[in-house]
């Protein structure tokens, strides 16, 4: 793992989230966002939808026709819980992020950045991690704006193949074979949760009960604790595009 002092959590700097859907920063970067704010860093979250085309747990505890306003609740709660209060909504609609003008797409996101000035954006590599074309695209327009506004490091999330391989039934469930593998060797950065971050984490994930409620049934709490205790981080270059 390259070892420089930018690839610490210390050394991200501010740090602004840029993602597809509620839960996706609780998921990828909370622990990383609680740990920064330790340093005294500023953090903040962009979400392009509300996710009001998701799955849910329990359609008669979170009825689809109501599915944005949950999640939006939900969410909420759940930055709250990290201690993010700098948020905004992209306003954009679940599933059709593909067919957003990709020009429009970017000036949505580098309007944010502007405002808040991250010297690193945290986001989806160019597969979107499990290849919802959402992801992808989100994770496209931040590199574009990070590219044209400059001075911007790009850090995808990741995973390892170990990490996989801890949960395999879990992993080949949610993951498709595209989705990163990434060498411990290549990642820009590991962050490996202390107890009590991961606390937080699991707590915020849990306030994003329609979307993580089945998934923590499915694995027990021991075994979905285990598998968030990690998250992986590799650069995303965006001086040729993305």
């Amino acid at each position: 793992m390259n070892t420089d002092q930018t690839t610490t959590v210390a050394g991200l700097g501010a740090v602004l989230g840029i993602w597809a859907h509620p839960d996706d920063e609780a998921y990828l970067m909370a622990g990383t966002a609680v740990l920064a704010l330790g340093t005294g860093a500023r953090v903040g979250c962009v979400t392009a939808t509300a996710g009001e085309s998701g799955e849910t747990a329990d359609e008669d505890r979170w009825p689809r026709r109501e599915l944005a306003s949950i999640r939006r609740t939900e969410m909420r709660t759940s930055l709250g819980l990290l201690g993010i209060d700098d948020h905004e909504w992209l306003q954009l609609p679940d599933g059709g992020l593909a067919t957003v003008d990709p020009a429009r797409g970017v000036e949505l996101v580098a309007t944010v950045v502007e405002r808040f000035r991250p010297d690193t954006i945290v986001t989806f590599g160019s597969e979107g991690m499990t290849g919802h074309p959402d992801h992808v695209a989100v994770g496209n327009w931040a590199a574009e704006a990070a590219r044209d506004l400059g001075g911007i490091r790009v850090l995808a999330a990741t995973k390892t193949r170990d990490w996989y391989d801890e949960y395999p039934d879990v992993s080949r469930a949610i993951f498709p074979q595209g989705s990163p593998r990434t060498d411990p060797a290549d990642l820009a950065l590991q962050v490996t949760l202390p107890d009590e971050v991961l606390d937080r984490k699991i707590a915020a994930l849990q306030s994003q009960a329609s979307q993580t409620s089945g998934l923590i049934d499915l694995m027990g709490p021991d075994a979905f604790r285990i598998w968030n205790r990690t998250e992986f981080w590799v650069d995303r270059r965006v001086d040729d595009g993305w």
